[in-house]
């Protein structure tokens, strides 16, 4: 698992620092709750996450919407204090771990508890993630009928040994009926890959895909497999048990990916993600790359208010405790500077479609524009920073070269 991020430290109090309240009325509001239970911990998972049902008073399961929501009135506080905007939230996020482990109950309370500080905005996008193996008709009537609007369905392979090596104990063959329920009770449905799996050919990776097409998913995310230090599969890698992913062999299915999702309807408006239009895109994560304001709750989570990013301590223990003691959880914190600002925003607008316009680069980026042309990473557009499919696999590097503008 991760180390936390080199930040301050924040007053217990969790109180902002001056300045974050200009122009939050402009800005949106999102909300996470980072929900951190799982069945069983994947191989090459690095989230923060827990199998164990018993993780203390406080800390687990049954405490858990208590816990968030002491969070929330800590939370509106700080805001209020502040002088953020009062703001309705224009999307909610329930991620993990595993929410759906949680009865529906206990996330449609959740997302009750929230919209008694912050009501949801008009139109509001409400997703949850969610394993296959957790979800009923019942389970999804009940989100439905709370206000929930969208779940993201950690499908990542319909192969049966790319699953067992990823530790994914789902059916595969479960799929089409999960998300007929989910498209009954009236929900968008995002669909979850993963390729580059030891192991995986790139007629598995192919089989994955068209069976997630063949459901008519509103929207794909689609991301390579990052082995990560510190996990199962970062060891078996480490000892020879399992191979590396190959770079070239990522590029080939995420190449093939596109081209298949783009004949079925489905086009890229971020690096890894494909909607089929504008209303189907993910709207909270879209929040995140365009610089909204949000809060991360839970253990671990992270939030960004005006500039200034923190976060929450990591073990639910840890969280649950200073919150019983009166003290925010946020344990670290980094208030980001203009020039940071602005990096960031280059490197996220650059991931997506019409996210980047060319005349909002420093000065002196003509040259490196035209020479990623040249090189078949950018389309010749006059307005955009348009990635090609290549340039859309080259997109860390081509920022990278942007950045030293700004240095």
């Amino acid at each position: 698992m991760p180390a936390q991020p080199i930040g301050d430290i924040p007053p217990l109090t969790g109180a902002l620092p001056a300045g974050v309240a200009q122009g939050s009325a402009q800005r949106t509001w999102s909300a996470y709750v980072h929900v951190p239970y799982c069945r069983v911990r994947c191989g090459y998972c690095d989230f923060n996450t827990y199998t164990s049902t018993d993780l203390g008073p406080g800390a687990n399961r049954e405490d858990f919407r208590a816990g968030i929501a002491a969070e929330m009135d800590l939370a509106a506080g700080v805001l209020n204090r502040a002088g953020v905007a009062r703001r309705p939230l224009d999307t909610v996020f329930f991620g993990g771990g595993t929410p759906t482990l949680l009865a529906a109950e206990v996330l449609a309370g959740v997302l009750q508890d929230l919209q008694e500080r912050w009501p949801l905005a008009a139109g509001a996008e409400v997703t949850t993630e969610a394993n296959p193996d957790t979800l009923t008709p019942a389970y999804i009537d009940t989100l439905a009928a709370a206000g929930f609007t969208r779940i993201s369905l950690g499908m990542q392979s319909a192969v049966p040994h790319v699953l067992e090596t990823l530790d994914r104990t789902h059916d595969p063959r479960r799929i089409p009926e999960v998300v007929q329920w989910i498209k009954a009770a009236g929900l968008q449905v995002s669909l979850d890959l993963i390729y580059g799996t030891p192991g995986e050919s790139l007629e598995d990776w192919r089989r994955s895909v068209e069976v997630a097409l063949a459901n008519e998913p509103d929207h794909i995310s689609a991301y390579s497999l990052i082995v990560e230090p510190g996990t199962k599969m970062g060891s078996q890698v480490r000892r020879g048990e399992l191979p590396m992913p190959d770079e070239d062999d990522l590029a080939d299915k995420y190449e093939l990916a596109d081209a298949l999702f783009a004949a079925a309807g489905l086009h890229w408006y971020e690096v890894s993600n494909f909607s089929t239009g504008p209303d189907t895109r993910c709207r909270h994560n879209l929040a995140y790359w365009q610089e909204g304001d949000w809060w991360g709750f839970g253990a671990g989570a992270h939030s960004h208010v005006g500039g200034t990013r923190f976060w929450n301590a990591k073990h639910p223990r840890a969280w649950a405790a200073r919150l019983a003691a009166g003290q925010s959880p946020a344990v670290g914190r980094e208030v980001l500077g203009p020039d940071t600002r602005e990096v960031e925003r280059i490197m996220l607008a650059a991931r997506i479609e019409h996210g980047l316009r060319r005349d909002s680069l420093p000065d002196g980026a003509t040259a490196y524009l035209n020479r990623f042309e040249r090189m078949g990473l950018l389309e010749d557009d006059p307005i955009w920073f348009a990635p090609t499919v290549s340039g859309r696999l080259m997109a860390d590097y081509m920022v990278r070269e942007l950045s030293d503008l700004l240095i």
